[in-house]
Formats: structure tokens, sequence, C-alpha cells
């Protein structure tokens, strides 16, 4: 039986990410949706990783880049598709530029999609370590 993590984290930011989606969209809330989908895309792929360690071991996980990360993880039930996750991890390493408003609002278009995508992982997380 794999390790229970301790999803409250996860859970809080996927919270936050949707209560910020939920708002009626202006400049604000579109920055702070981009920084929620900052945080939340970083502890979802490290709980993706953790979950991946205590499955399969260290071994076979350390060391992997992302791709093949999400890839193991859509292999595991985690994640549908790894695909948009490959998206999301393009979009977090843009969110440094986000002064630009074109990429501002490809990112805040990434998060629309990655927030149900980040339920999803959560939700087959809780599943797992209940």
């Amino acid at each position: 039986m794999p390790e229970s993590l301790i999803l409250t984290p996860l859970q809080k930011v996927t919270e936050s990410l949707a209560n910020a989606i939920a708002q009626p969209k202006n400049e604000f809330i579109r920055d702070a949706v981009i920084q929620r989908f900052e945080y939340t895309y970083e502890l979802a792929w490290k709980f993706i990783k953790c979950d991946l360690v205590d499955d399969v071991g260290s071994e076979a996980i350390n060391g992997l880049n992302r791709k093949d990360l999400f890839r193991i993880a859509a292999d595991k039930g985690l994640i549908t598709d790894p695909l948009p996750w490959f998206s999301y991890h393009k979009a977090r390493n843009e969110t440094s530029h986000t002064y630009n408003e074109k990429i501002a609002e490809e990112t805040y278009k990434v998060a629309l999609q990655f927030v149900i995508d980040a339920q999803y992982l959560l939700h087959k997380l809780e599943l797992k370590h209940a």
C-alpha cells in the first residue's frame, strides 16, 4: 500500500485557482489567475512525482524529465493525457514574461483548462490516498 500523501496543500491551491477563475475577468483577476496557476502547477507536478515514487520507486522516477513523468502519470491514471501537461509546463516557464499582454492572455487561457486537469489529479490522488 502506498504511503498516504497529505493532500491539503494541493486541495487549497486548486481551490484558490478555481476561485480566482470564477471571478469576472479584468487585468487584476487575470494576473491573480496566472500567479495561482504558477504555484498550483508547481505543486501538482511535485505531487505527481511523490505519488509515482511511492508507486514505482525512486530509482524509476528520480532523474526523469517532466515529459516522461507526465507520460508515466497518464499510464498510471493520475492524469488523462500527458500532452496538455506539456503545454502547462511551457506556459509555466513563460509566466515570467506576463508583462507581455499576449503571453498573459495565453497563460490565462491555459489556466482555465489546467484547473480542470488539476482537479482531476486531485480527485485521483484523494481516491488513492484516502
